[in-house]
């Protein structure tokens, strides 16, 4: 017999394109075709010393000098759906279906829509996927590469042989396929290309549900998911949520760095699930939004440089622990939120950069299609294609792992066509400006789908310009978010908190700023993790003066945040006040908690919480102006402010003072506009949190003194770097309280002796 290795005189060009990898529809040449009466069978395999059909026990003839095997004859020895028998060089044996004797597999609506941008659940179509053709079990591969001369399936099933098992392109759509049965579940697979100019380029695929874990990129087969999830009362009850007037307070977590194991190493994510419930649960937060776990090569993108957009990432286990990661947060009551990143995605060779050889999911332009700041490429958001794959992948999380909203990265780098570029350095729009017309249409149909196909999720923007209507419908004219971050209110904030007492009182606009346009968004207020790395020093360290005053500063920030209308979203580590930057690549320094003033700051924030959900003056009107009002919002001599939160009956029931100097103060009158007792529910300055004590001994009696043109008043101690929250008790409630202790035949006191008893009580609730 003639070795495979002679050389044989040049083949017919179907043949010698075939072997040499760059023919571009191999099923024109391999599998059975019958002509007339006369049938021929042609398999490809590299590996291979000798071929039999096994139905029909005939062998198949080398072609000299190649991988190629024949067989001629009649068409009735042969069935349409044949298996072959072969063995390799080692003597191993093989049994397997041949490939290319099966019809196309994936349906022509599939591709229609995919064509269109249409497709939400695409997931299920590209990629890898057990699938049964004719009664044969297998694997169905399929990717999109337009401008591809060759593509293969290579993976570890085949030796990572990238003439093995080519595939077929489903016409003008882009599409490739093959169905390969027997491929085992588990295997790890890529996809070689050929472009048109001849170079090989081996990629993922760009929907694959799992990868290897980093550093090594390939994809992993994954068999159907039987996870059996427990959270349809959750789901039913956010589908009828009115999340508008709910409480919602975020815990920010990086996965890699909130805890390791008891060696340094990862928790998966079951491990994590138990903790992050636990810890989560006490400190009263109702979401937590976790950093990308999207799978991403590099640790140090914290994982906004994704490259497996349909993958929760290996890091931390299988895609079965994170949908118990999800499940088990639903359980005890918390929301899942996911950062999610459509703006720009890395240069990595074997991921989406220049996919078929060409620029296919990025612009050929750099001027469009790269973010040289950040080194990453940016979407085509016009191609129908790349949409689709987008909104696909949005709709994956959503659907498959039961989360509860995402959270999209960079917006505002996405709206604009000039966005930190230079002059010259971008191309205009067609009408001559600078928004991004194809990102936008984008964004409006990822928030309609989204919240079509999951009611009750939330879509919350990170963008930090002034771009009218972010969170507004798209029927009038918005782009549909839920929410959106309220960047501007951070950084003026922190900007003033960062600043010595002395010299706030300058400054003092910097507070009074935001109520300006605080109701034109549905606005979260965010201390988020970018604002404690690089340089820009963790929460704690912020804050001026000495440890006493950094605490208690701290301490009055939260407060202020807590209180200000808007969601809430606190960076992991800021609720114990970490001592220094965060750091990726370590964990948080759990032992401050066994430190007096880091309890009481995380005592203040799980108070706090507890406050913020159960008051519903604090979060029923959080995106309405109507639910708040100044009642001094102009003593920057002594750098205060004072402000009144409503409920949606419009009843002022949550007064707030915040003293950002060091002074106490003594005797400070504010005006208020009912009568009656107002309760201490809260002082940042209270012993238990760290501080000095200085309040108003549980509550306060309202006088009938006009004051900032209200008819009572309150005459308060704010404690220094602290902030005081009173709760209005009606003046009738309390009566209504007493007389219930009361005999039912006891005569009602007469309204001396109940300004007597009211006296008496307000006394002791102000001893010590």
């Amino acid at each position: 017999m003639p070795s495979p290795n002679d050389t044989p005189a040049r083949l017919p060009e179907p043949l010698q394109s075939l072997i040499e990898a760059r023919h571009h529809d191999p099923f024109q040449v391999l599998g059975r075709r019958v002509t007339g009466k006369k049938a021929e069978v042609l398999a490809f395999l590299p590996r291979a010393e000798r071929v039999r059909i096994i139905e029909s026990g005939i062998e198949l003839a080398r072609i000299p000098g190649t991988a190629l095997f024949r067989w001629e004859g009649d068409p009735e020895l042969i069935p349409e759906r044949y298996r072959l028998h072969w063995y390799d060089a080692a003597g191993v044996i093989h049994h397997v279906h041949d490939p290319y004797c099966f019809p196309p597999q994936l349906g022509d609506l599939d591709l229609h829509l995919f064509g269109e941008g249409h497709h939400w659940h695409l997931y299920r179509v590209l990629g890898a996927h057990r699938h049964k053709a004719d009664g044969v079990s297998g694997i169905l591969f399929a990717v999109w590469a337009p401008n591809a001369a060759r593509v293969s399936v290579v993976g570890d099933f085949n030796d990572w042989d990238g003439r093995t098992h080519p595939m077929r392109v489903r016409g003008g759509s882009g599409v490739w396929e093959l169905f390969v049965p027997e491929a085992p579940v588990g295997s790890y697979y890529k996809f070689e290309i050929r472009d048109q100019q001849g170079q090989i380029h081996v990629k993922i695929d760009p929907y694959a549900h799992a990868f290897q874990v980093r550093p090594r990129t390939a994809g992993i087969i994954c068999a159907p998911s039987d996870y059996r999830w427990q959270d349809e009362e959750w789901l039913e009850a956010r589908a009828g949520a009115d999340w508008q007037h709910r409480p919602m307070s975020v815990y920010e977590v990086h996965l890699g760095s909130w805890q390791k194991d008891a060696d340094g190493g990862f928790l998966n994510y079951r491990e994590m699930a138990l903790r992050l419930a636990d810890y989560v649960a006490e400190s009263g937060f109702t979401h937590i939004e976790l950093l990308p776990i999207t799978e991403h090569p590099f640790d140090g993108s914290w994982g906004y440089q994704t490259t497996g957009y349909f993958a929760p990432t290996s890091r931390f286990g299988s895609p079965d622990d994170f949908r118990f990661f999800v499940d088990h947060l639903h359980s005890r009551g918390i929301g899942v939120l996911l950062d999610w990143v459509p703006a720009h995605f890395p240069k990595d060779a074997f991921a989406l950069a220049r996919y078929d050889g060409t620029a296919l999911y990025e612009h050929a332009d750099p001027r469009q299609g790269e973010h040289r700041d950040w080194g990453t490429l940016i979407f085509n958001f016009g191609r129908n294609e790349v949409k689709n794959f987008l909104l696909a992948s949005a709709l994956y999380w959503l659907d498959e792992f039961h989360i509860d909203g995402l959270r999209v990265d960079a917006v505002a780098s996405m709206l604009y066509l000039d966005y930190s570029r230079d002059p010259g350095d971008w191309i205009p729009n067609k009408y001559g400006g600078n928004e991004n017309l194809e990102a936008v249409e984008f964004l409006r149909q990822l928030n309609i789908v989204a919240h079509e196909q999951h009611p009750g999720t939330l879509m919350v923007a990170e963008e930090s310009t002034s771009w009218p209507s972010v969170s507004r419908p798209t029927y009038l004219g918005g782009l549909g978010f839920s929410m959106k971050w309220n960047m501007g209110w951070m950084h003026d904030t922190l900007t003033y908190m960062a600043k010595d007492p002395i010299y706030r009182h300058y400054h003092h606009d910097q507070l009074t700023f935001g109520l300006l346009y605080a109701f034109t968004e549905n606005f979260v207020l965010p201390f988020s993790h970018d604002e404690v790395v690089h340089g820009k020093r963790s929460m704690l360290d912020k804050m001026p003066g000495d440890a006493w005053q950094k605490f208690a500063s701290l301490r009055l920030l939260y407060t202020y945040m807590f209180t200000y209308p808007g969601k809430k979203l606190l960076f992991m580590g800021c609720e114990f006040a970490h001592g220094r930057e965060w750091d990726a690549a370590a964990t948080l320094d759990w032992d401050l908690l066994e430190r007096p003033p880091h309890q009481g700051v995380r005592r203040l924030v799980a108070d706090l919480n507890a406050l913020y959900r159960t008051l519903p003056a604090l979060h029923e009107l959080d995106f309405d102006s109507a639910g708040f009002e100044w009642i001094d919002c102009h003593d920057n001599s002594q750098s205060i402010l004072s402000y009144l939160r409503k409920d949606r009956a419009g009843e002022a029931v949550a007064i707030v003072a915040l003293n950002f100097t060091p002074v106490p103060r003594e005797g400070y009158r504010i005006g208020v506009p009912l009568a009656g007792f107002y309760r201490e529910a809260l002082s940042s300055d209270a012993e238990c949190y760290g501080g000095s004590n200085v309040g108003n001994q549980g509550g306060i009696e309202s006088e009938p003194i006009d004051w900032m043109g209200r008819p009572h008043s309150l005459e308060l101690r704010i404690p220094p770097l602290g902030a005081v929250v009173l709760v209005y008790e009606p003046r009738t409630a309390m009566l209504a309280a007493d007389e219930a202790v009361d005999a039912a035949d006891t005569p009602a006191p007469a309204d001396a002796a109940a300004e007597t008893e009211l006296e008496t009580r307000q006394a002791d609730r102000k001893a010590p």
